[in-house]
């Protein structure tokens, strides 16, 4: 629904956000300061034990440093309790007093219908919840019995079940004066193809309720008692209220447990869900009856950063692995994963439970592996790789599925651990080398570099980690003396990474104090208050002190020009040390560290040939035309040709 302007302006100012955020954080009172509208607590949306969540009440505004989820009173309602755009604005509305604008009648209709299909939903459960009760429901209660859950458990999930009638709820319905196009429309009856009435959907089914994360039920899952019956499990048709691949069954009890630290574990159907959840385990989903999509994937990652994806190890558990790996894999974000237990074959959660005992579920969930050791095994397992061309062709496989990883970050690590397994399974990682005097005489291993090219120019160079460190150094010192500029470039300095600790908290101090009133000169007091050693440190930086965006602060345009610069260096920079990686791992089974040590220095060489004149001013310059000489030659000699000893 449209609403009049103003009125979310007026709504965000007679709602104080930390009294919304409160009922999901306990704030850090060491840290907050509730007077001044300043709190901060352990972030909700993703797991951690120091304080990195920020609220500003007097802007409104919440930011986290560790996740770097932000926004408003609406966002927190929307990402946190998985509400939609106009409830949430429903929600401040009743929580502020005041009353909501009238609503355009086509929407009004639509959320009315949604109201009145969920209410025929309950009408539903109500009917299969006393039909399990019934002389009928007997072979069920056996059934459920045998799988040894028990009545507790039944009612907690609210299990029923469907009569073998071909119009048992429909006739229950119609004769509570519901409409025909209300119970077709909530996917529980189906129009016949005869000329007949509508049949139930369900029929000789156990019935398992499926709630929204709000505890709606919107649909209804139904396993056969026939066991002939051409489909074990069935799910309600998609309809206004449910779409099943974006829903999750236990969605919220689930999330309630993993915010309060439960692991969350995936698993593939409903009673393994009832299984865990008995057990103790309550963050357990499940998706409905198919492969998990993308929606629900990032439905799974705002419950928990890091879910635990629990399947059976038979075939069927093993090709569900394949499909979500390739699934998962550009969606990798750092501190955002998943982790994998492959259950013994023949087991899925509820009999390993029942057989072993839930300290043998424990167990396993302790030992869930890392999605890189499931990619490995998924390459290799079942190939012999006895030749260079079997060899070449694992490479181009493993190469193919880490360079679908967006983030350069988590793709370089997938590179190291795959490189670390590679050389296991080829058998070509080296032993230590043990110096003459200590042990056995020997020379030194051929893979390092020689004496000679430890003492070139290109080695004498300042590696990329200082390079590096230079660069963040500059981006905080001028976002330090222009925070204006800062402001207009705000989006960038969230998301940079500086892998220098120091660095890293003074960035956190600047986007902390950043929106502050005080002016310049009280921002600078506020940020040495919070880093002062730090801002010491920067600023003694000889390269930092000469710049000119710091020499001058009365010149934004300059400021802004340069940081912008820096911040684009930075992140090509890091990109072009991800490519140079992949292209080492493309070398791994022709070269050694030797070659990739020279090749390393060959590239940084080039860059620091090629330097602009901005990073000359600011660093005292650089003897381009040597190094770009010296890189020549280089090349000319075959630089990455070993010598002889």
């Amino acid at each position: 629904m449209s609403l009049p302007p103003g009125f979310l302006d007026e709504l965000r100012t007679r709602v104080t956000l930390s009294t919304v955020i409160g009922r999901k954080v306990t704030w850090d009172q060491r840290k907050s300061n509730q007077a001044k509208g300043d709190l901060w607590a352990p972030c909700p949306f993703h797991q951690e034990k120091s304080a990195s969540f920020h609220v500003d009440d007097r802007k409104g505004y919440y930011y986290c440093f560790g996740c770097h989820a932000k926004g408003d009173a609406l966002t927190f309602l929307r990402e946190a309790e998985n509400m939609s755009f106009m409830e949430a604005v429903e929600a401040l509305a009743r929580e502020a007093g005041m009353a909501m604008p009238a609503r355009d009648p086509r929407e009004a209709q639509a959320a009315d219908r949604r109201s009145e299909l969920a209410a025929v939903m309950e009408e539903a459960v109500r009917f299969y919840r006393l039909q399990l009760k019934t002389g009928a429901g007997a072979a069920a209660r056996d059934y459920l019995a045998k799988r040894k859950l028990p009545e507790a458990a039944q009612d907690r999930f609210e299990i029923g079940f469907a009569p073998e009638g071909w119009q048992a709820l429909w006739d229950q319905l119609k004769g509570r004066g519901i409409a025909d196009d209300l119970i077709l429309g909530a996917g529980l009856a189906r129009p016949s193809q005869k000329g007949k009435a509508p049949y139930d959907t369900f029929r000789n089914r156990i019935i398992f309720p499926i709630r929204d994360a709000r505890g709606r039920c919107i649909a209804f899952g139904g396993r056969a008692m026939d066991p002939n019956d051409s489909a074990k499990y069935l799910n309600s048709p998609e309809t206004e209220l449910f779409d099943k691949g974006r829903s999750l069954y236990n969605h919220g009890p689930a999330r309630e447990a993993s915010g309060k630290g439960q692991p969350l574990v995936v698993a593939e159907g409903y009673m393994d869900v009832i299984a865990l959840v008995t057990a103790g385990f309550e963050g357990a989903v499940a998706p409905l009856g198919t492969a998990i999509t993308e929606e629900q994937l990032r439905l799974i990652w705002r419950l928990h950063p890091e879910p635990i994806i629990m399947l059976d190890g038979d075939t069927a558990g093993i090709r569900a692995a394949t499909r979500l790996i390739d699934l998962a894999l550009p969606m990798l974000e750092a501190g955002q994963g998943l982790r994998f237990v492959i259950l013994p074959e023949g087991l899925d959660p509820d009999d390993l439970i029942r057989m072993r005992g839930r300290e043998a579920m424990a167990k396993a969930i302790a030992a869930a592996e890392p999605m890189v050791k499931l990619l490995w095994r998924r390459e290799t397992e079942g190939k012999v790789v006895d030749s260079p061309e079997r060899k070449a062709t694992l490479d181009k496989s493993l190469r193919a599925a880490i360079k679908r990883i967006a983030d350069p970050s988590i793709r370089a690590h997938y590179g190291d651990e795959i490189n670390r397994l590679r050389r296991e399974l080829f058998g070509t990682a080296r032993p230590a080398f043990v110096p003459r005097g200590r042990g056995k005489p020997g020379k030194p291993p051929p893979g390092l570099p020689l004496p000679a090219t430890r003492g070139s120019l290109l080695a004498a160079a300042r590696g990329p980690e200082v390079d590096e460190y230079l660069h963040e150094a500059m981006i905080l010192a001028i976002a330090l003396v222009h925070p204006k500029t800062l402001e207009r470039l705000e989006s960038q300095f969230e998301t940079v990474g500086m892998r220098d600790p120091g660095h890293d908290r003074l960035r956190h101090a600047l986007l902390a104090e950043l929106h502050c009133e005080g002016g310049q000169a009280g921002f600078r007091q506020k940020i040495e208050a919070r880093a002062g050693a730090e801002v010491e440190k920067l600023m003694a930086l000889a390269h930092v002190q000469i710049a000119p965006p710091v020499r001058d602060d009365a010149d934004p345009d300059l400021a802004l020009m340069c940081l912008a610069e820096e911040l684009a260096k930075l992140e090509s920079r890091r990109g072009a040390q991800a490519e140079i990686e992949d292209a080492m791992e493309d070398l791994g089974g022709l070269a050694d560290e030797g070659v990739t040590w020279r090749l390393t220095q060959a590239a940084e060489a080039r860059h620091r040939a090629e330097r602009t004149p901005l990073d000359e001013a600011s660093e005292g310059g650089e003897d381009r035309a040597a190094l770009s000489a010296q890189l020549q030659r280089l090349i000319d000699g075959a630089a990455w040709v070993k010598k002889k000893q």
